[in-house]
């Protein structure tokens, strides 16, 4: 059609090269429900080649000195902060969130990642032990086993699951998997990798808990657990979706929490004052949907936002997937609503009475990821977090990250950590070599 604007045309990257596809799969623009881009919808041929191009390029890039890998992937993280803008126009398009996130926390995150990863491989030690009355001594090398940045280092290729993501996964020659997503997806990676035993790193989802109690800061608390429910949209792993109130200040919390979460503005992706963008797809909009219904048929009550609060948006994001922040009450532990992971701007709020209480509580489900606990009182805080069955606990505070220590969940939140130290063990092999001299 005349003036119909061209679509964007994504390649797939292997062995240096960006190559064309012969089938294609329609992306959406979150924020209108327009199709902006078409992305390839790539088969077993695609993996191939790459898994093929990975593997010659292996023995070069692994050979590199840590001083060489350190220099490229500063270098990597030069090119992104030089295009951040860039970077993050292409982000919030594709994901719906606002630009001012992905301005301020996703790219930039993005870079802290490579510099910090840049400067940590720089700092490994090997370990060594002497038997000398049997003259012998011991010592520790890691082997590379994943690949890194030159020609066929690094791959990119688009498709479904059925077909890319399976194809890759239980190919013989890719030797370990880092994913990142739903536990049944991780359900069937792991069965069609374990006749390989390849290494497994699985961060999943989370039914993250909030602890609220009598004595908490409330001013500080409140904005940063509407922060915590509603980041993103809550579309972040570690959003909170629980929240459990000392029974003493429930009533004053709950009035305000809903206030401030009125505040929070849903808007497009480029709107500077937008607190929220557009969730990442229809069907998941849908998804997010049906649990608000769900909840009104056992009985809970919502407080703000859907089907309560009126969604102001421009004419062309009227078809856009768009939902405001939404806060339920009076709703059991049992609903799906407290034990599922909706992913979404849905949050739940529900009394408490005791310490030992709510940590029986927050535990009673099969996640295991986050956890965040509100208190003055330090010996209590370090109490509970101890016995929480969750991977990260915050106390007072939300997402401040520690690249150098652990991250990932317990239960069915994950399999294996992130961090310097966990990274280096899992993307590496050692091996132990004996000296007889």
């Amino acid at each position: 059609m005349a003036g119909t604007k061209a679509l964007l045309m994504l390649e797939n990257f292997i062995d240096g090269k960006f190559l064309p596809c012969s089938s294609y799969i329609d992306s959406y623009d979150p924020s209108t429900g327009e199709v902006y881009c078409r992305v390839p919808n790539s088969g077993k041929d695609e993996i191939e080649a790459a898994v093929k191009a990975a593997r010659e390029a292996f023995p070069g890039w692994s050979s590199r000195s840590p001083q060489e890998r350190s220099r490229v992937l500063n270098q990597v993280a030069d090119l992104l902060e030089q295009s951040l803008e860039e970077f993050a126009q292409a982000e919030s398009k594709d994901q719906g969130k606002t630009l001012a996130l992905a301005r301020t926390m996703d790219i930039p995150r993005s870079v802290q990642n490579f510099r910090f990863f840049a400067s940590s491989i720089l700092h490994h030690t090997s370990e060594c032990t002497q038997m000398d009355h049997l003259g012998c001594m011991h010592y520790t090398v890691r082997a590379p086993v994943g690949v890194g940045v030159p020609p066929g280092v690094v791959n990119i290729v688009f498709g479904t699951g059925p077909t890319v993501g399976e194809a890759l996964v239980s190919h013989p020659e890719v030797p370990l998997i880092s994913f990142t997503g739903s536990q049944p997806t991780a359900e069937r990676i792991t069965q069609l990798s374990a006749p390989h035993c390849k290494k497994l790193s699985l961060e999943l989802g989370g039914k993250n808990p909030a602890i609220i109690f009598e004595d908490a800061n409330l001013d500080e608390c409140i904005p940063a657990t509407v922060r915590s429910s509603f980041a993103n949209q809550g579309e972040i792993c570690l959003c909170t979706s629980r929240i459990f109130v000392q029974k003493s200040i429930y009533t004053e919390f709950l009035k305000r929490f809903v206030e401030a979460t009125r505040k929070w503005k849903v808007g497009i992706p480029s709107d500077p004052l937008a607190s929220m963008g557009a969730l990442i797809s229809k069907a998941h909009l849908e998804k997010v949907r049906s649990y608000i219904k769900r909840a009104l048929a056992e009985g809970a009550q919502i407080w703000c936002g859907e089907g309560v609060d009126k969604l102001n948006l421009p004419a062309r994001s009227q078809a856009g997937y768009f939902m405001l922040p939404t806060v339920i009450t009076d709703i059991k532990d049992e609903s799906c609503c407290m034990t599922e992971e909706i992913f979404g701007p849905v949050t739940c709020v529900v009394p408490f009475d005791s310490e030992e209480e709510v940590i029986e509580r927050a535990n009673n489900v099969k996640y295991g990821l986050a956890a965040t606990v509100w208190s003055s009182n330090v010996g209590r805080v370090h109490r509970v977090a101890k016995k929480l069955q969750s991977g990260l606990v915050w106390t007072n505070c939300w997402l401040i990250r520690e690249l150098n220590l652990p991250f990932g969940g317990m239960k069915s939140s994950g399999i294996g950590r992130e961090g310097a130290k966990d990274s280096y063990d899992f993307f590496t092999e050692i091996k132990t070599i004996t000296v007889k001299h």
